[in-house]
């Protein structure tokens, strides 16, 4: 049986992995959009840039976010005065920097499924007199969705487990920053916590299968919808 601290702990978690989803996802899809279908200057450099929470030690993350958002940055720094508005050792902190360690599985997903759904289709509409708005509204977004869900749910499962640019940009405070894995980092170095640490840790494996399962699920079930096999060709 959990006790009140381990449910707080989990709930925690589970609204900062749903927040930085939700503030992420249509800066995603629009970053998402813009590789599949659109060719400018510094495509591939921007294209880097959306990837690089992937290559770089998280801590360096959480340190940039420090300096950008910290109550003395310049970003955050503007918020508190104008605002009132801080991300410094808030769990609004925490879905931020999940966000951004997140953020290049989601548009990695979205892209994918966004080039896979036919240009002729959408030529065509455009060709039929609809915006390009109305063509992304009504034929890429609609096919594209699966791939939109499971960037999502990927990104979900990410969120659950950050640990190091969390811990450098809003440190461990509970109830207020420490979610799954810093509540288990934290335990480890309290004697006698072994199983509550074994709790902690069989709920953050539960949580994280759970969404990989359904973005697995969610995939499957595209590929049939379109005809496609496994190995990515049409049937």
């Amino acid at each position: 049986m959990l006790s009140a601290a381990e449910i707080e702990i989990v709930g925690l978690s589970l609204k900062v992995a749903l927040a930085s989803v939700l503030f992420s996802a249509p800066l995603a899809l629009a970053c998402a959009y813009a590789l599949a279908r659109i060719e400018f200057v510094g495509k591939s450099l921007f294209d880097a840039l959306v990837h690089l929470p992937l290559v770089l030690p998280p801590v360096v993350i959480g340190y940039t976010l420090l300096l950008l958002f910290g109550t003395q940055g310049v970003v955050g720094g503007a918020l508190q005065q104008w605002f009132g508005f801080t991300f410094s050792f808030r769990w609004t902190g925490a879905a931020l920097a999940a966000a951004v360690m997140g953020f290049p599985l989601m548009v990695r997903a979205m892209r994918l499924s966004i080039e896979a759904v036919p240009a002729k289709l959408e030529l065509g509409a455009r060709t039929l007199g609809a915006s390009p708005t109305r063509v992304f509204a009504t034929i890429t977004l609609p096919l594209a969705m699966p791939g939109v869900v499971v960037g999502v749910l990927l990104a979900f499962a990410r969120s659950l487990g950050e640990f190091g640019a969390t811990i450098t940009f809003v440190s461990n405070i509970p109830g207020e920053t420490q979610t799954l894995p810093l509540a288990i980092y934290g335990l480890t170095q309290t004697p006698g916590a072994e199983h509550a640490i074994l709790r902690l840790c069989a709920i953050s494996v539960a949580l994280s299968i759970a969404a990989l399962v359904a973005s697995e699920w969610i995939s499957r079930r595209a590929r049939a919808r379109l005809g496609i096999g496994a190995g990515g060709v049409r049937g």
